[in-house]
């Protein structure tokens, strides 16, 4: 999502005007809302809905805001979509409350519409430069690669690659799962057009693996085709 895009706003509060006022305030900025009044529909509106942030009531019935969070920021699926805590509570302990549980900001009612507006764009900019900086960034199970810096992670340890090395895991890590075949990996790796430097890919992958640790498992070898990328499971890291 862009910011000039229309984000999709979740309105989660049990108080109709409150919610009414909201789509208005969220329509008139441009903004694209669906709003329930009914706290145990949220997590399936947001798998639903998919919205780029979500505006959460903390003091509802049955279900409240804290509760609703926590269980989002514990799914990995959902866990990085933004949220705008809004409510009357608006003691120092809520307020710490409420960070605690991720939220990513916290608006006391009532509340200006103009600042309201303000803190949704300044929220949703910093999460859409957040996943800027993430998709830089290759990952599978306890390895990481940064492709800005060149720099390879297992257990957040830096491991000290080539730079042929880190280009052929890099190509490795952005096919997950996918066989490429040993001359694949020379045209895109070294640029070769020749089949005849096999041997080169094969030297290499032996000496990745060796760095790589208890990772090294991750590059599967399939024979007589050349190497794919897979992620570990629990018992084998």
């Amino acid at each position: 999502m862009k910011i000039e895009e229309a984000a999709r706003i979740l309105v989660v509060d049990d108080e109709k005007d409150t919610t009414d006022l909201l789509t208005f305030q969220l329509e008139s900025a441009g903004f694209v809302p669906k709003v329930t009044n009914i706290p145990q529909k949220a997590l399936g509106l947001v798998r639903e809905f998919r919205p780029d942030l979500i505006l959460l009531d903390v003091m509802m019935p049955d279900l409240n805001g804290y509760q609703i969070c926590h269980t989002l920021k514990a799914d990995r699926e959902l866990q990085s979509i933004p949220v705008i805590f809004l409510t009357a509570r608006g003691e120092p302990e809520d307020r710490i409350k409420g960070l605690e549980t991720g939220v990513d900001d916290y608006l006391g009612k009532p509340f200006d519409s103009r600042e309201l507006i303000l803190r949704i764009r300044a929220v949703l900019k910093r999460a859409v430069e957040a996943k800027n900086a993430s998709s830089r960034q290759l990952e599978m199970g306890n390895l990481r690669a940064d492709r800005d810096l060149h720099q390879v992670y297992v257990d957040d340890e830096t491991m000290m690659l080539t730079l042929t090395e880190f280009k052929l895991l890099q190509l490795l890590m952005e096919n997950p799962n996918q066989v490429l075949s040993r001359e694949t990996l020379l045209a895109r790796v070294w640029n070769y057009e020749s089949d005849t430097e096999t041997r080169t890919v094969d030297t290499h992958v032996r000496r990745l693996r060796e760095k790589l640790g208890s990772c090294s498992g991750m590059i599967e070898t399939v024979r007589g085709v050349g190497y794919r990328m897979v992620e570990l499971s629990n018992s084998e890291s």
